[in-house]
């Protein structure tokens, strides 16, 4: 860095910013244990499994 143009000193501190700012977001992904990956597996396949009831619709104006 000490032998770049001064010039190009703001451009090359973005940069170390942004690598800083990617690293940090690495670090800072949570990674789901396998169990927690599993439970939510299973509930999905449960929940698919579920029988949907659908209401028949209701006229609200009866003829009298």
């Amino acid at each position: 860095m000490q032998q770049l143009p001064e010039s190009f000193l703001p451009e090359v501190s973005d940069f170390i910013d942004f690598l800083m700012h990617k690293h940090q977001n690495r670090i800072a992904e949570p990674k789901l244990p396998d169990d927690i990956a599993k439970a939510w597996a299973k509930w999905f396949e449960e929940v698919d499994r579920l029988e949907v009831m659908t209401n028949q619709p209701e006229n609200e104006f009866k003829l009298q």
